[in-house]
């Protein structure tokens, strides 16, 4: 009788392209495979979190439709701040506060992990308890557009900086076979258009993935199979283009 594997999945970030890793589960669970871990960054971290937190991947969905660019970078948030940060966050912090509450990543219904960066000396850290909402707010912290997180003294920001696709964090948690999603790390903007857009956020999108995909070579090596969603023509702030 064959031995069911443990099976960890490893979501990598890339903004409204990470609402790909919704269509992802929904494949697995439809073809009956179980997800026994979660690692996720930035965007893989919020999606990774919730199903973690719920297993309900229909009010994941319904969330993830709902959401507009205006709910990530509303107008009326913008700062001038010594950290240098566009936005508090806040209104993502809303949003999964009225989704899960203040949930623990202890009580979570799938062992779960996020990862940030540690901005006084680079290193990756990697939140697998207390608050979920805190793990999350901390791996979504883009420098420049969000402000960093203070957790247990440490000063973080965004995963992806560090990892950004966990597929060893998967492993080390305890996954015995590790599916790697990557939405964005091999998917970065052509120069031409770099060249010519005035668009800050498209980029520092490009600026940031360019980044991810040199970083993300060799935790991705810890994945038995790794997922690359077609999401090369979205832009990384297409939420309204979530059902797509």
């Amino acid at each position: 009788m064959a031995v069911k594997k443990k099976i960890g999945l490893a979501l990598g970030g890339g903004g409204a392209k990470g609402l790909a890793h919704i269509g992802v589960i929904k494949a697995l669970l439809a073809a009956g495979i179980d997800i026994d871990y979660i690692a996720g960054t930035s965007m893989g971290a919020l999606v990774g979190g919730y199903y973690a937190a719920t297993k309900d991947i229909k009010a994941l969905e319904n969330m993830a439709y709902s959401l507009k660019r205006s709910d990530v970078f509303p107008i009326t948030e913008i700062l001038k701040r010594k950290d240098g940060a566009l936005f508090r966050g806040q209104s993502v912090v809303n949003i999964l506060k009225k989704e899960f509450g203040d949930i623990k990543i202890e009580n979570c219904k799938i062992p779960f992990a996020a990862i940030a960066t540690n901005a006084k000396n680079g290193d990756e850290a990697r939140l697998d308890k207390d608050s979920l909402i805190n793990a999350v707010k901390a791996s979504i912290a883009i420098p420049g557009v969000f402000s960093p997180v203070e957790i247990d003294g440490k000063i973080l920001m965004d995963g992806g900086l560090v990892n950004p696709v966990p597929a060893d964090v998967a492993r080390q948690m305890g996954a015995e076979y590790v599916i790697a999603v990557d939405v964005s790390s091999k998917w970065f903007m052509a120069p031409e258009k770099l060249a010519n857009t005035s668009d800050i956020y498209s980029v520092m999108s490009s600026a940031l993935s360019i980044i991810e995909y040199q970083v993300a070579k060799i935790p991705l090596k810890s994945a038995d199979i790794v997922l690359r969603p077609p999401v090369l023509n979205y832009d990384w702030l297409d939420f309204s283009k979530a059902k797509e």
